[in-house]
């Protein structure tokens, strides 16, 4: 589907029925009981369902009256799949008791489907009041929402986000191992190339993003940008290129560096820490080194010597790390 296509599909409110049936029997809540929506979001186009408010019965007598021909699948009399058992012998059955039991069941649909958009609305409000950033929420403002609301947010963090949706007991393992954390403690919950880990009194969700590899290290000049295997990349913009090459590596620990207006070097471990770096970008920082000297680690913790240059030059470095 290209932009803005529609795709209308010729579900009935029988098929609405039958949908909000299923979820039921699979204990969903109002937005799985809301069953089919007229419009949803597809691909990058729409599907629209404009008869989910006819029975099957009045379109297939408007069919027939019309003379249309139609394709019957045969699959559909085999009632050992569910949504047949329940089209061809449950439904059948509670029409005899209650005759607008199909027209019944699609109602509930709609008033599920009214009350998913209005916790929707709330789940969007509280995520808003509790975020950061798109991708980072703070731990305490979601500790002051209720437990209910907490989970709602969650998941609803999560989809906004497009990652794979929670497991089962994604929210309680988040609850349980990262809410409940010490501050000091970087936990982190995974699943399905997906992680939600903490730092401090943050949470970030992502995609499971590569660190630089520990052998890494290439020579740069700086004239070019510098494409890093995690996807990430180096420029140096304002100047052509470094006056010597530097060495881009990965942290192998112990690293000590010397900042602007400082004598004495530091461990970059306390620098990283003190600049407030979250561990889901220490973990994927690259180092610039000229010979033993450490010059910078990322773009926001430069040493004195390079600082000078970049400000002799009007220069800049700058790290961009993959979306």
């Amino acid at each position: 589907m290209t932009t803005d296509d529609i795709l209308v599909l010729a579900h009935h409110q029988d098929d609405q029925a039958e949908t909000f049936l299923l979820r039921a029997l699979r204990g969903s809540g109002a937005e799985g009981l809301a069953a089919m929506r007229d419009w949803r979001a597809f691909a990058h186009g729409w599907l629209w369902r404009p008869l989910l408010d006819f029975p099957r019965r009045q379109l297939q007598a408007l069919a027939q009256r019309e003379g249309l021909h139609w394709i019957d699948d045969p699959s559909n009399a085999n009632s050992g799949f569910a949504r047949n058992f329940l089209r061809n012998q449950v439904l059948p059955m509670l029409h005899e008791r209650w005759p607008h039991a199909t027209a019944a069941f699609a109602r509930s649909a709609a008033l599920c489907t009214d009350a998913a958009q209005l916790l929707h609305a709330e789940d969007s409000k509280a995520l808003t009041e509790v975020a950061v950033d798109t991708r980072t929420l703070r731990v305490a403002g979601l500790l002051q929402l209720t437990p209910s609301r907490r989970a709602r947010v969650l998941r609803h963090w999560i989809a906004t986000l497009q990652l794979p949706p929670l497991p089962g007991n994604g929210v309680a393992r988040i609850e349980s191992d990262l809410l409940s954390a010490r501050r000091d403690a970087n936990p982190r919950f995974e699943w399905n190339d997906a992680c939600v880990q903490r730092w401090r009194d943050l949470l970030h969700a992502d995609h499971i993003q590569p660190s630089l590899a520990l052998d890494f290290s290439q020579a740069w000049d700086g004239r070019q940008a510098l494409e890093l295997p995690n996807g990430d990349s180096l420029r140096l913009i304002g100047v052509d290129g470094f006056d010597t090459p530097v060495r881009v590596h990965a942290r192998q620990g112990g690293e000590r560096i010397v900042l602007p207006k400082r004598i004495h070097s530091h461990a970059l471990k306390h620098v990283l820490q003190a600049a407030g770096m979250p561990s889901w970008q220490r973990q994927r920082l690259p180092l610039l080194s000229a010979g033993s000297t450490l010059l910078a680690a990322g773009d926001s913790v430069v040493s004195a010597q390079l600082h000078a240059w970049l400000r002799l030059y009007g220069a800049q470095l700058q790290w961009t790390q993959l979306a």
